[in-house]
């Protein structure tokens, strides 16, 4: 595996206490599931290797700085392991799991050469002794660890920070016994780091006031105590103060307040305080300084002995020095020449390098924070290289600066998404269109500062290919700009758009293909476009896999390749300065298949043919990768080699014209999104994967020539799915802490706590099951109308969401659970009381019931008018309704109705509604509680017609919320809302019952017919069902993308059957094209017999007719020689007319053939098919062309010369007869050669001596042998 020779990295990882460390000239930072090593000098940072063996996010990172191994380091993961590694090796020494929650914290003794400390956060402290792979567990606290650190002066002492703010001195010789609580600090404690002097003498006589006294602590104010023997040590907390302690007393010294810094050209944020990382670094030799991250980005060199109150001093006080992004790790090492530099990570996904005498930056590393989606070099600013990433943000890195190798330049203002698609300006120097996965397209100005303009059309899915190109002709008239953008989205449409005026609309260019080619069928899905360098031409890769050549400006439709049955994923040009000017019409591509195509489009494009040409044979096969290629690119400095990007996660280089690899690089670690030839080396290629790593590599040092065979790519997707795997296992708890991307807060809720809040990153296809991007091309409606909230503007509105009611979800069970309750011995279940009040009052004692009557007789027999009735009037209760009056019983009646609700029994409140006459008050209170039901529904037209129409719909949204949309759609049409009862069923994917109902009910030329008809067929051919897709665009009066569809699978049964269907229908093009797949594929299966009736029934198709009878003619002589044959599971079926013998020459047998077979007898005829035959581009014959293919061609050249023959055109029959010969020359078949040149030239050159004797080789279009 070759190394790169320059590469940005995946980001430091955020959010850990230590995950970067210095030693012996390098410097290690953990970013993502690995450990990068950078060789450190004051001038450029140097790539020295990657640490590779986790299988999770590495949280820890330390070397081991004992005098002589400073070659050794440790990582600690979230896959629960410790490793210990070899830095000049690269290789694992040793490792252990003893740890059963979330590592959180590492360190590696200073004093002990092999121990390591790790602590978790379940609180558990772990010593490893690497050299002996012993270990021991401490539970000092139980707290959540943030941070540790091994003291320098005493080897047993290690201090222990957590997220609460305490911190502990622990004595590992004494089983972990805290020898000192140090509190002061109130949030979590970042980072711990000891004075590197061991004594505390030399502070303490420094401090200003010796008498002890406690001073206010703002602004780094010293809170001296009594003096004590012992090593100071520095915590950093998010309390936003930085504490000196005495490891002696256990107590603080002095606190500093960070100060608030005000930025340049702007005030405080007022999130900065919720964004804080405080860490600390106390660098060796400097007893009395330490550094400190701040709020924003700054860092801070404090100087413990000087007096005041301002005691620190800011890093790089130029403009543009200092991190944009809180900073997470500090580390320093010094120089073979004595020079001591500060390494920095951040936030903002730079690695900074500080010279700590001048306090000045030297170098800032950028890296990267998402997938490498995307790269383009500037065609005006040689060696300007544009890289769209994942993490929202666009790098412009100058790859020729001789000052800074790694001069990068970082663009996120107006973003906010992936950058999947970038195109520079052909001739205007910055000009740099960019396309994300939320469908924005826009354009920066790279030399401005001000945010790229943006286009107001959106597409509707991921941006996945993005041009500029010649404007085309939509009938508008003006000035018009030289260049437009172009932009093909994950729905399948192109937009073109104009860049002086991006706030209008942008056209689809599907409009203006349909007007100029008179187009009635649908256009399939586009995918991917790329201009031809001189801009008359525009290539066009689609979902079905063919590639469709257009001539601008009207977008004529020249030629379709039909080579690929995936969808097509790349298309490159060949420059136009090359030494042969043919090459400028080959036209690469790739597709979600492993095989990249090659066709030469100069017949076709120089053709003035009004029929589109159909084209079948590629001019090259490039064969090797084991999976979809996602990226081409053309080298500017040779001719005719290319360079690929697969999922297989190798980058390959090939020469076209050999069909044959050169280099092959897996220095990625995961599958390749794209890849670039470098404008101004020869020998360098650039590539870009989902690994978040961009390289840089060299051509000619590579060890490998060819892709691995299959097993690279399993290989990563096991990897892919082990992470998926524990990743779902156990889900980290993180608090609400911001992210910025680019300038802009976002929050860390949003995103996936490992991948986002830990990792730094933005991109989390690894837990995805599908990873075209490269994003997948694939369809998003389900998740989207999963996310979608309720909604009560209509019945319609509810018809994508997928969430039932809560209040549904709890009133089921209970009835349930009230029905389990019942006696399990009692035979038939009694019905419960609708009036259980007043049955019980009924049942009290028998004073209480005499006492009812007295209340009842006052009331009733004395008509009210004595005191006696007025006060029994006011004391009767309500359980006497039934005896009283009608307002009585209305009261009794409301209690009982509360009581059933309370019991969870609405529809016996429902009941005493209805008796009481309150239908319509019956049916609000159901609706209110979703608990409409059809019985209540069957009494609504009681109430009256509007009521029943409001209760209909009301009961619709409940059934949506239930997912019970065909009931649904059935209510929708007992009130005749017919259409709205289609787009429900639409809108739920029940497409079979929406076109039910649709034909039942609507008009037969309905367009909502039509679009039901199209919307399944889309869905259909998504999951592979083509027949029933097929059947779909039938009901739609599409036979045309019918036969499409269906031809689809490519296999016989599905290519005959299309045909047959575009024969029916009309479309007599297409079934011809059809026709000739289909009996291609006899012919792979050595079936002249049906390969021959596949194309009976076209008439235009007559010379591929005869150019079988001729391939099998020579077949059928060849075959017990065996110079040429191809392995099949079938015996070859010929012609019964194959096998009679015959005196004649070969020509003479085929031509009498011909007549006799096909009726071929006129000099008309013959001209009409070879005509035919003539428009058709065969392909060069190379070493790596197939037996079959190698046949046809002969075959093709031997049906010209007999063609010739009959039509006695001697000086034209000779050319194709030789090519025919020499075509076994190229590819290498001498004994062949020598076969057909016996039966094609039995007497040698005299056989046409006198047709000879005028022509040369060049005449005869042949090269020199």
């Amino acid at each position: 595996m070759g190394d790169p020779d320059r590469m940005l990295s995946a980001s430091p990882n955020w959010y850990c206490s230590r995950s970067s460390d210095a030693a012996g000239g390098l410097m290690g930072f953990a970013a993502r599931n690995s450990v990068y090593l950078l060789r450190i000098s004051p001038q450029e940072p140097g790539l020295y290797g990657e640490l590779v063996g986790h299988t999770e996010r590495v949280s820890g990172f330390a070397f081991s700085h004992f005098s002589g191994q400073s070659n050794l380091c440790a990582s600690s993961s979230d896959d629960g392991s410790v490793k210990v590694w070899d830095t000049q090796t690269k290789g694992l020494v040793t490792e252990h799991k003893l740890h059963r929650s979330t590592i959180s914290a590492l360190h590696w003794s200073p004093l002990v050469k092999d121990l390591l400390v790790t602590g978790d956060e379940k609180g558990i402290v772990v010593c490893f002794w690497c050299n002996r792979n012993d270990g021991q567990q401490f539970f000092p606290e139980p707290r959540t660890i943030f941070c540790l650190s091994c003291a320098p002066h005493q080897e047993d002492l290690v201090a222990v920070g957590y997220k609460d703010g305490m911190i502990v001195i622990i004595d590992i010789s004494r089983r972990g016994e805290v020898t000192h609580r140090l509190r002061g600090h109130d949030d979590e404690v970042h980072c711990l780091a000891w004075c590197p002097h061991p004594r505390e003498d030399d502070l303490y006589q420094k401090l200003d006031d010796p008498q002890g006294v406690e001073l206010n602590a703002t602004n780094g104010d010293l809170l001296p105590e009594s003096e004590n023997k012992g090593c100071y040590l520095a915590s950093g907390s998010k309390d936003q103060t930085i504490r000196i302690w005495s490891s002696s007393t256990g107590k603080g010294i002095m606190t500093l307040k960070l100060p608030y810094l005000k930025r340049r050209g702007g005030g405080t944020d007022p999130m900065v305080k919720e964004r804080l990382w405080l860490t600390v670094h106390w660098p060796c030799g400097h007893p009395t300084q330490i550094l400190s991250s701040c709020f924003g980005g700054e860092l801070l060199l404090w100087d413990l002995s000087r007096s005041g109150k301002q005691k620190w001093t800011l890093l790089g006080s130029s403009e543009g020095q200092n991190h944009s992004r809180i900073v997470f790790n500090l580390c320093s090492l010094v120089t073979e020449e004595g020079k001591e530099l500060l390494l920095s990570t951040s936030m903002d996904r730079d690695v900074k390098c500080w010279d700590l005498g001048s306090l000045s930056c030297c170098w800032s590393l950028s890296s990267l924070g998402g997938f490498v989606y995307s790269l383009a070099f500037s065609p005006v600013a040689s060696g300007c290289l544009a890289i769209g990433v994942g993490d929202g943000m666009i790098r412009v890195w100058n790859s020729l600066s001789v000052v800074n190798a790694y001069d990068v330049k970082t663009l996120w203002q107006g973003i906010r998404s992936k950058v999947t698609a970038l195109s520079w300006h052909p001739t205007k120097e910055g000009s740099l269109a960019f396309g994300t996965d939320d469908g924005k397209v826009g354009i920066y100005d790279v030399f401005s500062t001000k945010p790229p303009q943006t286009s107001s059309t959106y597409h509707k899915k991921t941006v996945y290919s993005i041009s500029w190109g010649p404007p085309l002709s939509f009938g508008a008239e003006g000035d018009r700009p030289p260049f437009t953008v172009y932009s093909c989205g994950g729905e399948g449409i192109i937009f073109q758009h104009n860049p002086w005026k991006l706030t209008t609309e942008a056209q689809d260019i599907n409009k203006l293909i349909r007007d100029t080619n008179d187009i009635k069928h649908k256009l399939p899905s586009h995918t991917e476009l790329s201009w031809k360098p001189d801009g008359q031409h525009l290539a066009i890769g689609n979902e079905d896999g063919s590639i469709e050549i257009f001539r601008a400006p009207h977008l004529q439709l020249i030629c379709t390749i039909q080579q690929h049955h995936k969808l097509v994923n790349a298309l490159r040009w060949h420059h136009d300065h090359c030494e042969d000017p043919t090459l400028s019409f080959l036209l690469a591509s790739g597709s979600n298949n492993a095989v990249i195509y090659v066709h030469n489009l100069k017949g076709a494009l120089e053709s003035s043919a009004e029929v589109p040409v159909t084209i079948t044979d590629p001019f090259r096969t490039l064969s090797g990768h084991t999976a979809k290629i996602t990226s081409l690119s053309w080298s500017p400095h040779h001719d005719a080699r290319l360079a690929s990007a697969s999922y297989d996660g190798t980058s390959q280089v090939w020469d076209v014209l050999q069909e044959e690899p050169i280099s092959n690089y897996r220095g990625h670690r995961g599958r390749l999104l794209c890849v670039q030839w470098s404008p101004v080396e020869a020998d360098q290629v650039w590539s870009g994967a989902d690994d978040f790593c961009l390289h840089n590599w060299s051509v000619s040092k590579q060890e490998h020539s060819r892709p691995p065979k299959g097993k690279k790519s399993t290989d990563l997707e096991k990897k892919r799915s082990l992470q998926v795997k524990n990743k779902t296992k156990k889900k980290k708890k993180t608090d609400n802490i911001t992210q910025e991307v680019g300038g802009e807060a976002v929050s860390r809720e949003q995103e996936s706590p490992i991948t986002s809040a830990q990792n730094g990153t933005s991109d989390q296809e690894e837990d995805q099951t599908s990873p075209e991007i490269v994003p997948e091309k694939t369809t998003l409606q389900e998740a989207v109308a999963e996310s979608l909230p309720p909604s009560d503007a209509s019945p319609l509105s509810s018809v994508e969401k997928r969430s039932p009611s809560p209040i549904f979800k709890r009133a089921a069970p209970k009835k349930e659970q009230q029905k389990e309750k019942g006696d399990p011995y009692s035979r038939k279940k009694k019905s419960r009381s609708l009036l259980p009040i007043s049955t019980s009052k009924d049942h009290r004692s028998k004073e209480e019931q005499h006492r009812d009557c007295v209340k009842l007789a006052a009331v009733l027999c004395c008509g009210g008018e004595s005191s006696v009735a007025t006060s029994s009037l006011n004391e009767l209760s309500s359980h006497l309704g039934l005896y009283s009056d009608r307002a009585t019983l209305h009261q009794l009646m409301e209690e009982e109705g509360k009581s059933h609700l309370e019991s969870g029994h609405s529809e016996l409140q429902h009941q005493i509604m209805l008796w009481k006459g309150d239908l319509q008050g019956a049916l609000q209170l159901a609706a209110e509680r979703g608990e409409l039901t059809d019985q209540l529904l069957a009494l609504a037209p009681v109430a009256g017609y509007k009521v029943w129409v409001w209760t209909v719909e009301t009961y619709v949204k409940q059934l949506c919320f239930q997912e019970q949309y065909v009931k649904a759609a059935t209510h929708l049409l007992s009130i005749n809302k017919v259409y709205e009862a289609v787009q429900l069923l639409k809108g739920n994917h029940l497409y079979r019952e929406a076109i039910a109902v649709a034909k039942s009910r609507l008009q037969p030329d309905d367009p909502v017919l039509r679009d039901l008809y199209t919307s399944w067929a889309t869905v259909l051919e998504q999951d592979g069902h083509y027949s029933m897709a097929a059947k779909c665009y039938l009901g739609a009066s599409s036979p045309y993308d019918a036969a499409k569809v269906l031809a689809k699978k490519g296999d016989l049964l599905s290519l005959s059957t299309a045909a047959e269907l575009a024969l029916i229908s009309g479309e007599k093009t297409l079934a011809a094209s059809f026709a000739l797949r289909c009996a291609q594929e006899h012919i792979a299966a050595k079936n002249w017999v049906e390969a021959q009736a596949s194309l009976k029934q076209y008439p235009t198709l007559l010379g591929n007719r005869l150019v079988f009878c001729t391939s099998e003619l020579l077949f059928n002589h060849l075959e017990d020689k065996s110079p040429v044959d191809w392995k099949t599971q079938t015996t070859a079926c010929f012609h019964d007319w194959v096998g009679h013998s015959s005196k004649e020459s070969f020509i003479s047998k085929l031509t009498g053939l011909w007549q006799m077979e096909y009726g071929l007898c006129s000099a008309e005829q013959y001209t009409e098919v070879c005509q035919q035959l003539c428009t058709s581009n065969t392909p060069p014959t190379t070493a790596n062309t197939s037996p079959k293919q190698l046949l046809l061609h002969i075959a093709q050249e031997v049906t010209l010369s007999a063609l010739t023959y009959l039509t006695k055109s001697w000086d034209e029959m000779v050319s194709p007869l030789l090519s025919a010969i020499f075509r076994c020359y190229q590819a290498g078949q001498f004994t062949l050669m020598q076969e057909i040149s016996k039966l094609l030239l039995p007497e040698g050159k005299c056989t046409f001596s006198r047709n000879l004797a005028h022509l040369t080789p060049t005449y005869l279009g042949l090269r020199p042998v």
